[in-house]
Formats: C-alpha cells, sequence, structure tokens
C-alpha cells in the first residue's frame, strides 16, 4: 500500500515537475514567490489528485482485487488515500491563509496576479475559491469523525455519503483556480482522466449505483444463535447471485436505512444461491441484529468480494491456517468446499484461538468436518491449554522450507504473529484479509 500511494504521488509531482519546465510555464520574479506559489500549487495538486483514488476506490471496483489483492486492500487504500488527500489540503490550506504574511515578508514585488493565471474570471474565481474553502472544513470534520471509531456507525453513514458532493466542489475549485498553462501539459492531461473518474465514481454514489450489477435480493430462511453473542444467518438470494469461492465476503443489507455491512460468507457455494453468515455482536447494529431478524425477513447482498481463498493457497507449501474467534469463519467455508469434493488429499494445520473451547459454538462443527479430511489437523487454544502465539508456530515451522500462513482474526493477534515470525521472512507468506472498511 505504501508504494502504491508513494508512486501515485510521485506521478503527480513528476507531471507537475515537467509543466514547471515547459517554455510556457508562468513564473514568478521573485525566487521567494516562485517557492511559494509552486509549493501552494504542488500540495493542491497531490491532494486532489489522492482524493479522485479515493473516489474511484470507493466505487468498490472489482476489477482492481487482483492487482491489489482484494477489496479490503481496495478499502485500506482508499481509507489512506483520504487520509494524505485531507493532510495535503490542510498543508495547501495554510499556505493559502498565509498569504498575507508571505506579503509583509517577503514584499508585493515579484508575484503573480491571479488573472495572469488562470483562464476564468474573477467571479467564477472567487465563488472557486470560497466552495474549496467550505469544502476543505466540512472534510476536515469528515475525517474526524471517521477516525474516531467510537461515533455511531448509523450516524456516520449518511455523514459520509457527502464526501462525492464536497469531491465535486472540490473539482470545480481545482478547475477555475488552476494555472491555464496546465491544461496543454501532461499534468492537465493527468488531472482531466483523475477528475472525469473520479466524478464518475461520485455519480454512482450519489444515485446508489455502486455494486449494483453485483447485487442479489432474497429473503432470511434461517436464523439461530449457537452461543450468546453470535448469530448465524441463512439466505436464499434470487438468479442475480452469481455464486462465491470459499474464504470470500459480501456486504449484506438487512435495514436500508442502517445499510450494508461486510461479512464473511460462512458456508461453502452449493450452486443453490443460498449463502450463510455468521455475525459476532461487535458494536451497535450488530448486537441489535438477533432481536431484528426472522425468516422471511428482507434481505440484499453485494459481492461476492475478497482474496482470501482457498484456491490461492499454494500446494507445494505448508499450509498452516490460524483463526482468532468469528475469524473462523472463511475456513469453515474452506473445510465445507472440501466436503463436497472430497478432497483428501489436503493437508493443513488449522489453529483456532478461543475463550473457551466448552462455550464455543465452532469447536464440534470444526472437529465433524476435519474428521471427513485425515490431512488437515484441528488444534484449538483456549484460556486452559495455553494461548496461541508466534513461538507455537515457530516451533512448526522450524523444518519446514516454504509455508503460507492464512490468519482471520483480530488485527493486534495478526501483527503479533506476524512480528515473532519475521526470522521466517523468506520461507514463510502471510495472508490475511484486513477486514477495515472505515
Amino acid at each position: 500500500m505504501k508504494t502504491i500511494l508513494a508512486g501515485f504521488v510521485a506521478i503527480v509531482a513528476l507531471a507537475w515537475g515537467v509543466e514547471m519546465l515547459s517554455p510556457d510555464h508562468t513564473t514568478a520574479s521573485s525566487l521567494p514567490w516562485t517557492i511559494y506559489l509552486e509549493s501552494l500549487f504542488l500540495t493542491g495538486l497531490i491532494s486532489i489528485a489522492l482524493m479522485s483514488l479515493a473516489m474511484v476506490l470507493a466505487s468498490r471496483p472489482a476489477w482492481l482485487e487482483q492487482p491489489l489483492g482484494g477489496m479490503d486492500r481496495i478499502y485500506r487504500l482508499h481509507k489512506w488515500s483520504g487520509i494524505l488527500a485531507v493532510v495535503f489540503a490542510a498543508s495547501h490550506w495554510l499556505l493559502e491563509m498565509s498569504d498575507d504574511l508571505f506579503k509583509a515578508l517577503a514584499g508585493r514585488g515579484g508575484r503573480i496576479k491571479e488573472d495572469e493565471l488562470s483562464a476564468f474570471a474573477e467571479p467564477l474565481r472567487d465563488l472557486g475559491e470560497a466552495l474549496g474553502e467550505w469544502a476543505f472544513y466540512v472534510l476536515l470534520a469528515l475525517l474526524a469523525l471517521t477516525l474516531w471509531k467510537q461515533f455511531s456507525y448509523r450516524l456516520w453513514r449518511p455523514l459520509h455519503r457527502a464526501m462525492p458532493v464536497l469531491y465535486l466542489l472540490l473539482v470545480f475549485h481545482s478547475v477555475v483556480l488552476a494555472p491555464a498553462t496546465y491544461w496543454s501539459q501532461p499534468i492537465g492531461l493527468l488531472l482531466a482522466v483523475l477528475f472525469t473518474a473520479g466524478s464518475i465514481a461520485s455519480v454512482q454514489s450519489l444515485t446508489g449505483r455502486i455494486g449494483r450489477k453485483r447485487r442479489a435480493s432474497g429473503s432470511v430462511i434461517a436464523v439461530r444463535n449457537p452461543s450468546p453473542d453470535i448469530i448465524e444467518v441463512s439466505c436464499r438470494l434470487d438468479g442475480k447471485w452469481r455464486g462465491h469461492q470459499p474464504g470470500q465476503f459480501a456486504f449484506v443489507t438487512f435495514d436500508a436505512g442502517e445499510g450494508a455491512h461486510p461479512f464473511t460468507i460462512a458456508s461453502a457455494d452449493r450452486g443453490d444461491h443460498t449463502v450463510t453468515f455468521a455475525i459476532k455482536a461487535l458494536g451497535d447494529y450488530t448486537c441489535t441484529l438477533a432481536r431484528k431478524l426472522a425468516e422471511a425477513s428482507p434481505v440484499e447482498v453485494e459481492g461476492p468480494y475478497g482474496r482470501f481463498e482457498l484456491s490461492r493457497t499454494n500446494n507445494r507449501a505448508r499450509q498452516i491456517w490460524v483463526a482468532g474467534g468469528i475469524g473462523i469463519t472463511p475456513f469453515i467455508a474452506w473445510l465445507e468446499s472440501l466436503q463436497d469434493e472430497q478432497a483428501t488429499e489436503v493437508s493443513a494445520d488449522l489453529h483456532y484461538s478461543v475463550r473457551d473451547r466448552e462455550a464455543d459454538p465452532f469447536v464440534e462443527r470444526l472437529q465433524s468436518l476435519c474428521a471427513t479430511l485425515p490431512k488437515v489437523q484441528l488444534h484449538v487454544y483456549d484460556k486452559h491449554s495455553g494461548p496461541l502465539n508466534a513461538d507455537t508456530l515457530a516451533a512448526e515451522l522450524s523444518e519446514t522450507r516454504r509455508a503460507e500462513v492464512w490468519f482471520c482474526g483480530p488485527r493486534g493477534f495478526a501483527d503479533a504473529l506476524r512480528e515473532g515470525l519475521q526470522a521466517f521472512a523468506g520461507r514463510v507468506r502471510f495472508h490475511q484479509e484486513a477486514f477495515e472498511m472505515r
């Protein structure tokens, strides 16, 4: 992700540098004013370019899943693109606000007037400047609410839907205030492509068209509570459902007012348009599902998405599957699919970490599924047997030349395992679904 963002920013900076060195470039006659103005332009360019990237990624482009590694990573890239965009926007705003201070320090001589730069009349420039400033203030507030995880998702969601409007306002701001010479240079072509793509994504968002071709409607056919804090919901979908690979997830809407939430599909695809979700009560929405859902309740499912797929495992590498808590759901789908295929040749060690194996709703099912797969060994860890940690896995990997760790569970648990397995870098590939959509 860091490489992608750094490369993207480098492309924007390179296009800016090409324009700056062109014969048509309008420059200030004073070096201090040249540095000030070009810093103002560059921070603004990078900010609006990153916003454009964030808008495109928010449209859930399934065609990018393979090159970027899955929809979960697309959303992480979307999130950090947005954060960096606001950081550069803040730098751009601070430079703009320091204009009077800079005049006092460097003098007015050598600066360029706005009407010498922009191709648009003063009223449009003034409007663009005002809209851009207010859009920035709102954008800053929305970013703060996004990063404040305790803020209610139900309240955050309609506020977040204002992002496309803010983006379109900032595109207008950028177009009317950008130097006229930009539009005959590579930077102008780059901005035109980014603005077009970002604007299309914004319109898709505002009109509710994101993911429309991947949506299927249906109804709940079964609801059960295997434990007090977990609800299993089985749904039958219409013919629009295209099926799924074991380990994928979908955006599920049980309540139109609440909107879609991502849940892993905890069942294999049997070709009957039936999917099951195992949902843990972790927030204000999921805690209420058990009393809201019943048989025949309507449901809309968008997907499938994700690259946490059994088909992507390397059969030449030792397979180590690790799950923490509700992170067992993709592995249940994996094991169920192996039952259907009678794939007795699949070899793996499944490590499952829980609080109490006696009270856990999945242990018995896992034992039953693994019983028919002689080369899949189940290991359960709880407060009585001792914790699962990197040392446990390292002991298994000491004699292994090549291995893959497939992990699904809490982020802190994943980070601890990654750090503990650093000694095996090059011999062990660590796959994780970064299930954070906000």
